[in-house]
């Protein structure tokens, strides 16, 4: 965004400010080619990530990078910082001043937050808070108040709440939403609007039904239903809770998940994105009970070919309630309950597969890093859990339940030329837009480095390559690594009113219709969709409304996933806190000029050597070639290599994991 004040001629912008260690600030705005710099002194109170207005300096021909500096902060990124209380520095007289100060955990939280005696809450020098800033003027230190006392540093609980607090997550709900949970509730106990209500849905109730998930699921937002036809035809159903019969829009509950935007998934514990009585309760497809869905019903063929759909509110009956693990031994034995259904939905889901990947798909199966932890919450046991059919067979329909939401609300056919043209219905997609040219071209050098040769064409690495380099990579040591590559040479999935299609799934039309329990986007897709299928049209001046829930909904994901990814980061560092002098099998996972990264091989847990202390030589980077190379010996340690590793030390506090090798 930019403007231009009547009575200066300096120009004005809008953007993101990113802070580096150093404290140089870099602020990305629309249209721009490159970053404008701001230096120290002129960031005036901007932090991290913080949305902000700046003015550009005047250029000059000496000027390498264009300038500017902060004049307004227009959002804050964070709504507060957690760290440790430390005593102010004491006066002549050795008292102290009568304030305190956080030692903030986020390294990039250049000024310390003062905090007056008569706000700390009880909370005793040296353990873990949590602080909002509540003053800030310019080229004075921030004044803030301990909003929450989290305990003491390396305490599993007060890590863990600093993680989910720092991006904005609580656990616990305002009093009134609990309120409006319980009053859901006692609406669920009234049998006659009840019956009222079973009555405008399609009764699913005695179809096979399952919900498959994991083993520590709370929630259970999906559903399956199976039931065979003649002529080889086979009706299969994709059940999702009916949030949207229990929230009411703009209602307590509602605007809460909106803040939230998701569940988040801690190593330890999730933090709902809605109150446990109706996530855990009346919105979980639990077994055994009768339960609201919003559905998408397919008649298929054998080969996966769609005949027929049907979109809809129904009522189901779940009959049992599956893991990936018991799914998985049902389909691999190929006995007990329900095999023949998950026979079928399983092969179904390879053909689904199978063609998404020929339409262009990219095919990225990441196994997930799993803890187990002790009463206080230290990690016993870290393991890599692998993806299988079961898992491939949800995702299999929860795709196409998606995508043919997306097509419904946004297709029309054309009665002269049978074609689908777009339809002018204001919606929520799921979009991916095309990787950068410049990052793929990265990429490409970057493989071709570790000896895979890719083209690229328009620009682009081919899907159809990329998949095909995939397969070849399985069951070596690199692909972990090469996936990440991938994966970062990509742009992220958002949340849009407007469609661009989704690349990684070589979808045209995409959004997110299957996790209204733990997405509010899904919330807004069902109401949309509700309206759309009984002719109700919305206002092209609401359009505002939605982009605006689309990227805030889109920078909430973005955060809790960071949270899980900090959990994680920090329950890696702890395990092997324990296990200093240990040594283990690893693999090269990077290569810098400053040193060695490697991950050990079954828990995942990523730490540098460093080049100081490979003391058998002398060894340089070569950036040519993505190797460290000894001067003497010429040893080379490349991606990929195996090697033997001891664990020399593990920071907590800079969540750090050093190695060497052995």
């Amino acid at each position: 965004m930019k403007s231009k004040s009547k009575k200066d001629k300096f120009q004005y912008f809008e953007g993101r400010l990113r802070l580096t260690m150093k404290g140089v600030g870099y602020v990305q705005i629309e249209g721009g080619n490159n970053d404008i710099e701001i230096a120290q002194e002129d960031i005036n109170t901007g932090l991290n990530k913080d949305v902000v207005q700046i003015r550009l300096h005047p250029k000059r021909k000496d000027m390498l990078r264009q300038t500017g500096e902060i004049t307004k902060i227009i959002s804050r990124s964070k709504a507060g910082f957690a760290g440790t209380l430390e005593e102010a520095d004491k006066s002549a007289s050795g008292r102290n001043n009568g304030s305190f100060i956080l030692n903030a955990s986020d390294p990039k939280m250049y000024a310390d937050i003062i905090i007056p005696s008569d706000k700390i809450k009880g909370a005793k020098v040296g353990q873990k808070v949590f602080v909002v800033i509540t003053s800030w003027e310019s080229q004075k230190s921030p004044q803030g108040e301990i909003k929450k006392v989290l305990g003491w540093p390396k305490e599993n609980n007060a890590e863990m709440q600093a993680i989910a607090l720092e991006k904005g997550f609580q656990s616990t709900f305002p009093s009134i939403v609990e309120k409006e949970a319980k009053h859901a509730l006692s609406l669920s106990e009234d049998e006659q609007k009840r019956e009222i209500e079973i009555q405008k849905r399609k009764d699913y109730r005695g179809i096979v039904t399952f919900t498959i998930d994991p083993d520590d699921a709370k929630d259970f937002d999906d559903a399956l239903s199976i039931k065979y036809l003649p002529g080889d035809k086979i009706e299969i159903g994709i059940h999702i809770a009916d949030v949207s019969y229990w929230i009411v829009p703009r209602g307590a509950i509602d605007k809460e998940a909106l803040k939230r935007g998701t569940s988040v998934y801690l190593v330890d514990r999730t933090i709902p994105m809605l109150p446990a009585v109706l996530s855990n309760f009346l919105c979980s497809l639990r077994p055994k009970e009768d339960h609201f869905t919003f559905s998408a019903v397919f008649t298929m063929t054998k080969d996966g070919q769609i005949m027929d759909e049907w979109f809809g509110k129904t009522i189901i009956h779940s009959d049992k309630r599956f893991t990936y693990e018991e799914a998985q031994k049902t389909i691999s034995e190929q006995s007990g309950s329900y095999f023949k259904e998950l026979h079928t939905l399983n092969e179904i889901a390879k053909k689904l597969r199978k063609r998404r990947s020929a339409e262009g798909a990219i095919s990225l199966d990441q196994p997930e890093v799993k803890f187990i932890l002790d009463e206080e919450g230290v990690p016993i046991k870290i393991y890599k859990e692998e993806r299988n059919d079961a898992h491939r067979l949800i995702e299999e329909f929860m795709l196409l339940a998606n995508r043919r939401v997306a097509e419904k609300i946004a297709l029309k056919k054309s009665v002269r030329r049978g074609e689908s043209v777009d339809k002018k219905n204001i919606f929520v997609y799921r979009v991916h837009e095309k990787p950068d040219k410049e990052r793929m071209a990265n990429l490409a050098r970057f493989l071709e480095k570790l000896g895979y040769k890719v083209r690229l064409r328009g620009g682009i690495i081919p899907p159809q390559e990329l998949n095909s380099l995939i397969e070849k990579l399985e069951g070596k040591e690199e692909k972990a690594t090469i996936q990440i590559q991938i994966i970062r040479s990509m742009a992220k999935a958002i949340y849009s009113t407007k469609n661009i299609g989704h690349y990684g799934l070589a979808f045209k039309y995409y959004t997110h219709f299957t996790s209204p329990i733990r997405r509010y986007p899904d919330l807004i897709v069902h109401r949309l969709l509700f309206n759309y299928l009984h002719g109700k049209s919305v206002n092209q001046d609401q359009w505002h409304e939605y982009e605006r829930i689309s990227k805030f909904s889109s920078e909430r994901e973005k955060d809790a996933q960071e949270a899980q990814w900090a959990s994680i980061k920090y329950k890696q560092v702890e395990y092997m806190s324990y296990r200093i002098g240990k040594i283990f099998n690893g693999v090269i996972s990077g290569i810098t000029k400053w040193g060695i990264y490697a991950e050990e091989s079954e828990t995942g847990c990523e730490g540098m050597i460093r080049l100081k202390d490979l003391r058998d030589d002398y060894y340089r980077y070569d950036e040519k070639e993505l190797f460290i190379v000894g001067k003497k010996t010429k040893k080379k340690y490349r991606i990929g290599d195996k090697i033997k590793i001891k664990v020399k030390n593990a920071d907590l506090d800079k969540k750090i994991i050093d190695y060497e090798i052995v």
